[in-house]
């Protein structure tokens, strides 16, 4: 309600981008194609991180067109826009700067939000400023809400990312309808990360879902490993947000052998 307040749905939609969302799926599989012969290890989601209740600041200065324009131009498949105002320091205003600059380039990468959704109202907020996905925690929404507003998004044209944490959550998931899945190493309550739990959840999801790695990654050993386990993508924040060379850490991370 307080965000419906702020700027009502009708607003919302007079002002959408209008952009109509891509695939996030068939942009997955063109990056792992890569842009030569050899193909990337996964596609890379990059994310636009200011901060996080585990870490605190990180990046708070970053300009977000400027970061997204460096993560697309040097591969990445999904930009992700963190939105939530009071622990990571975003703004809705963030995801549509960022979805209106990567729209002018050659094969644009897709604009995930991130943020705690639980209202019908932001999925269509989103949207309505250019995201191509949204992400919906499992730990957050009872599985009929979780699979009405799978539903939502996939009639606004956005498949979105369906996270879990553990793996009584991975069964949830599928069964509210989740075609890309998000495996989160990290513990939402204690903020430890585990980075075996990709490889224990990944084992109880079919085939033809699609799996992101999620939290934690540093080194292209963390990618290789979580590739073994069948992850097509990984999300990487922090590291990236942190690194002095960006496009050199991310070819390092996700360029082929």
């Amino acid at each position: 309600n307080e965000l419906k307040a702020k700027v009502p749905l009708p607003k919302v939609l007079d002002i959408s981008i209008g952009t109509p969302p891509q695939n996030v799926l068939s942009r997955i599989e063109v990056g792992i194609m890569g842009r030569g012969k050899i193909p990337n290890i996964v596609a890379l989601m990059a994310e636009i991180k200011r901060a996080s209740p585990s870490k605190g600041d990180i990046n708070i200065n970053v300009n977000p067109v400027e970061q997204a324009l460096l993560y697309a131009k040097s591969g990445a498949s999904v930009i992700s826009v963190l939105t939530e105002e009071k622990w990571f320091k975003g703004t809705i205003r963030d995801l549509r700067a960022v979805k209106e600059a990567v729209s002018q380039l050659e094969n644009p990468p897709c604009v995930l939000l991130k943020d705690f959704v639980v209202d019908e109202y932001q999925i269509l907020e989103a949207r309505a400023n250019g995201a191509d996905l949204i992400l919906l925690i499992v730990t957050l929404l009872p599985i009929e809400k979780l699979r009405r507003f799978i539903n939502i998004s996939r009639t606004l044209g956005m498949e979105p990312l369906v996270e879990v944490a553990r793996e009584s959550e991975v069964k949830t998931a599928v069964d509210a309808g989740a075609k890309f899945v998000g495996i989160n190493n990290r513990n939402l309550k204690t903020f430890d990360v585990d980075m075996d739990t990709t490889g224990r959840c990944a084992k109880l999801i079919p085939d033809d879902v699609v799996v992101a790695a999620l939290s934690g990654i540093k080194s292209r050993d963390d990618v290789l490993k979580f590739k073994k386990v069948g992850a097509k993508a990984v999300l990487v924040g922090e590291t990236l947000m942190k690194a002095a060379d960006v496009p050199s850490k991310i070819k390092d991370l996700i360029s082929g052998p």
